[in-house]
């Protein structure tokens, strides 16, 4: 392994912000404007500095609820470099569960976007955020927000170093869990710096490279391609989403992107345009994909595409970043593979007994290595459920709750969810956290939420809704309140109208017969 001695996640910045025949010349992002290692460096540490102003030490939680921007990127690093511990929000996350976010993590200050004013404002009391607001855009009339602007400008306070270990937590990242709330996976910095390398390491990435990110920050997919961009010194092509691939497209031609990472859905996004007009990105070299796996009609398609690109498939969860991937070269060698584990890692497959699965049977993935969570934040139930005994004594290993086959070889082969979490478009849903949204909505009596199989997304949302005796809903009316409930990725895609709901013999609605077929007397609104 060649894996870079980085013993702190920021590190890479102050190294590379601070070379003077490299810091205002190497392009760090480039988001509308380009901004050099130096800028990073400068702005992060003026930010670092206000946030120790405002209290912020050692080991203190700060809520990042940004789009992909210069200000996200900006803040990521400030926070680390203030000592703090960073924790991206999707700027989709409602006011509700916005609230639990900062109140279950202990937060003391959130960076954040006047656009999402309406969603962070009416959180402000006097005993949430005590560090404040600091707000890029224009600023909005409170006593506890500041302009990001004036965080980051010569006037900004001097950062004062903290004796940060590696041991020490970089980031909280939340993830939707069964129960319905969040729950924060916490890393620490010599988690996050191993997983970044090994990360590189596979992908055979360099310092010339330009790695684009339409992906949110606030996804571990996305975030990560920030790290690695910095760890390497190459060059990020930040977008704010892939929702208009047209001018995605043009930024990848006008800025030379080299890699391209994807979940399927961007993938059948850009393969329908592809066959209504062809394209063809002749300088991509990497395209990676996780979250779903390609159809092999689907890579031969992309192959169309990125005439000139080695095609990864990978497969990861958010408490390890990473679990494996399958060498481009050995893409139709092994088809419906998602390869080995990352370099400096270990994978293996035990029955629900704790035994050793024997190839070609299948069993519950579980992952060994430095990237492994250190847990839950404040889910000490919840961490004992993921993290079980390992080979060594004290020693804790990823249980992913996932099955698979192993070939003799060593490749693996997903079979299937041992739990009920959907992934959609990249992203973790809890069927009850959308099925609460749900039950709150005037008019709904009962409803049941599950995951189906789709090319499109990995899996859709399927919702399956019983309506009060005087309600008229309609699917789309549904659809609409669950809009201002919910993150769009969480709004189901396919809405169920039921007279009733199927229950097993102990009174619990049946997942298991919804998914089979069509309740007697409802209909399909997609």
């Amino acid at each position: 392994m060649t894996i870079p001695p980085i013993r702190l996640l920021h590190e890479s910045l102050l190294r590379r912000g601070s070379d003077p025949s490299s810091a205002g010349k190497t392009v760090a992002v480039i988001e509308g404007t380009v901004h050099s290692y130096g800028d990073l460096l400068r702005s992060a540490t003026r930010l670092a500095g206000n946030l120790q102003a405002r209290g912020l030490r050692r080991g203190d939680r700060v809520a990042i609820y940004l789009d992909n921007s210069w200000p996200a990127v900006v803040s990521i690093y400030a926070v680390l470099i203030a000592g703090g511990v960073f924790l991206p929000v999707n700027p989709q996350t409602k006011s509700d569960k916005l609230a639990f976010i900062l109140d279950d993590s202990g937060a003391c200050v959130l960076i954040t976007d006047a656009h999402l004013g309406q969603q962070f404002l009416p959180l402000l009391d006097g005993s949430r955020l005590p560090g404040g607001v600091v707000c890029s855009g224009e600023c909005p009339s409170h006593p506890a927000v500041s302009a990001f602007d004036l965080a980051i400008g010569p006037d900004a306070p001097d950062a004062l170093q903290c004796d940060v270990i590696g041991l020490d937590l970089a980031a909280l990242i939340y993830t939707s869990g069964s129960t319905g709330t969040p729950k924060g996976v916490m890393q620490t910095h010599q988690s996050m710096v191993f997983a970044c390398g090994s990360l590189v390491e596979y992908l055979r990435l360099s310092p010339d490279d330009r790695i684009l990110c339409a992906l949110p920050l606030a996804f571990d997919y996305g975030l990560y391609q920030l790290l690695m961009t910095v760890s390497l010194g190459a060059t990020l092509v930040l977008e704010r989403s892939f929702t208009f691939p047209a001018q995605v497209f043009a930024r990848i031609r006008a800025e030379g992107v080299t890699v391209f990472p994807g979940v399927p859905t961007m993938f059948a996004m850009l393969l329908a345009a592809h066959r209504k007009s062809p394209l063809r990105f002749e300088g991509v070299g990497r395209v990676t994909n996780t979250a779903a796996a390609l159809s092999d009609a689907s890579v031969a398609q992309l192959r169309e595409v990125f005439p000139n690109a080695r095609i990864y498939r990978m497969y990861g969860l958010t408490e390890c970043k990473r679990v494996s991937y399958l060498a481009p070269e050995l893409i139709d060698e092994r088809p419906g593979s998602v390869g080995k584990a990352i370099p400096g890692t270990e994978v293996f497959l035990l029955s629900p007994t704790g035994e050793q699965t024997p190839p070609g049977e299948i069993g519950v993935l579980h992952v060994r290595g430095p990237h492994v969570m250190l847990g839950y934040w404040n889910r000490p139930d919840l961490s004992e459920h993921m993290l079980r005994p390992g080979r060594l004594p004290g020693e804790r290993v990823l249980c992913t709750h996932d099955l698979f086959r192993m070939d003799e070889d060593g490749f693996l082969y997903f079979m299937g969810r041992s739990d009920d979490i959907i992934k959609t478009r990249g992203e973790k849903v809890s069927p009850v956290e959308v099925e609460n949204a749900m039950g709150a909505i005037d008019g709904i009596r009962e409803v049941a939420v599950v995951g189906v199989d789709d090319e499109l997304l990995g899996q859709a949302i399927r919702a399956y809704v019983v309506l009060q005796d005087d309600a008229s809903l309609s699917a789309g009316q549904i659809r609409a309140l669950c809009l201002r409930r919910l993150e769009s990725f969480m709004v189901p895609q396919q809405i169920v109208i039921v007279e009733v709901l199927p229950r097993t013999s102990t009174g619990k609605v049946s997942k298991r017969a919804l998914l089979a077929s069509c309740a007697s007397g409802g209909h399909l609104d997609e």
